[in-house]
């Protein structure tokens, strides 16, 4: 733990990526698990005449917890900006590790009636509220005490870890799911990886307690008293340049690795355990490429990479859908495979931008809230209008559509951002 990466204010050991990653392994652990159970959440807690209303609710209980995440972003940017970035990352990782653990111990609606789904909701609301900052203010940490010229691959860790966490919870999911079988994973296997969750939880505030805060707020000068409200007055177009660049990894993602694994059981056939395999082994992919992406921002900058990201998936979408709607299992696989691709670049670059480009005495806010807007409202929200899109246009392929358009957007609103790579973060 004593080896370093090369650093600029302040060392930046192996102990403080693993601090940094750990929380963000658990915001996707949960992510994972809950978007892979999606089906078999929706028929426990949301039961319906028919699996298409009972998947959709279960989606909506995904995209509250998103929707919530921008009070979180407020809240944890603020205590990020005044107070500093440890205390933020040691808050997001207890209460989102409660609530994780809370949702493995809810009675289903079978046993306690439509509470079930309340109390399900509420805490989807709280873990939203908990990862608001999370992964902003970890990447910001990491990306201050980093040098320029390595920033790019140090930030790419937490990417990294992300999907290490989603990797983690989707295969555990596989594996429960192929070992129980589907009628004892409807019936209370489900709740295994949520209580599983307790165990990244604690592991999180251990190696958190020592991290060292970012030498950035070391001269309180830098401290706003309400970073927030100047946010809000002052940072606001910028807020919505950072939803546009981040549309394409929003929708695209979702709608992989959310939308498209009920969608194989739903109306492609697949059982349960082949579309976990499928997303596991796409998964797995971008976990190797995302260190390799933050290798390449560095060494080509931020901008090139971004519109190989956006150029490339407004091109490659449609094809790389049609190969998804195969009944056999490779063309899907290969056809994810190439949105996992995209990704992986995304997940990297995404980031960089949004932090070297926010101001010093907001950055956690700024970043935070721009890119949990986009996030929340764009991202979250993409399971549920894939499915309603589906079911009103007849058309399979209406969602990709909708990613398509996105990736205009985000074309347009890069283009107004300046070059970031090898710069300083002291402005």
């Amino acid at each position: 733990m004593n080896s370093e990466i090369n650093g600029s204010s302040q060392k930046l050991s192996r102990q403080n990526v693993v601090a940094g990653v750990i929380g963000n392994s658990l915001e996707w652990y949960d992510f994972g698990i809950y978007a892979m159970l999606a089906p078999i959440i929706g028929a426990a807690f949301f039961p319906s005449e028919t699996s298409y209303l009972s998947t959709l609710y279960a989606f909506g209980g995904l995209a509250v917890g998103y929707l919530s995440r921008p009070v979180g972003a407020m809240l944890f940017g603020h205590i990020g900006d005044k107070i500093g970035r440890k205390p933020c990352l040691l808050i997001s990782v207890s209460v989102m590790g409660i609530a994780t653990v809370c949702i493995g111990l809810l009675p289903t609606t079978a046993q306690i009636g439509t509470s079930a789904a309340v109390i399900l909701i509420l805490l989807r609301m709280a873990q939203g509220i908990s990862v608001g900052g999370e992964y902003t203010g970890s990447a910001t940490l990491l990306a201050e005490q980093t040098s320029p010229q390595r920033r790019g691959l140090a930030v790419s860790w937490i990417s990294m870890g992300a999907c290490l966490g989603y990797l983690l919870g989707t295969g555990l999911c596989a594996a429960l799911s192929a070992f129980l079988g589907e009628e004892a994973m409807h019936a209370w296997g489900w709740r295994i990886p949520f209580l599983f969750g307790v165990v990244i939880s604690v592991v999180g505030i251990i190696l958190r307690r020592y991290l060292p805060e970012s030498p950035e707020l070391q001269d309180k000068a830098h401290r706003e008293s309400s970073p927030v409200l100047i946010v809000f007055r002052t940072q606001w177009p910028l807020i919505l340049r950072y939803t546009g660049v981040a549309l394409p990894m929003a929708i695209g993602y979702f709608l992989m690795y959310v939308y498209a694994a009920a969608y194989l059981t739903e109306r492609m056939h697949f059982t349960t355990a082949q579309a976990l395999e499928i997303s596991t082994i796409n998964m797995f992919l971008v976990t190797i490429l995302t260190p390799v992406a933050g290798w390449c921002c560095d060494r080509f900058g931020r901008k090139p990479m971004f519109y190989l990201v956006a150029g490339g998936t407004f091109v490659a979408a449609w094809p790389l859908w049609w190969m998804m709607h195969h009944s056999t299992l490779l063309p899907v696989l290969l056809g994810q495979m190439g949105f996992a691709f995209f990704s992986a670049l995304s997940f990297v670059v995404v980031i960089l931008i949004v932090i070297e480009t926010a101001p010093l005495n907001t950055r956690c806010s700024t970043s935070a809230i721009g890119y949990n807007f986009a996030m929340a409202v764009f991202g979250g929200t993409t399971p549920m209008v894939a499915t309603f899109l589906v079911e009103r246009t007849h058309n399979d392929y209406s969602p990709v559509y909708y990613l398509m358009l996105a990736c205009v957007i985000s074309l347009i609103a890069v283009a107004r951002f300046p070059e970031t790579a090898g710069k300083s973060l002291h402005q």
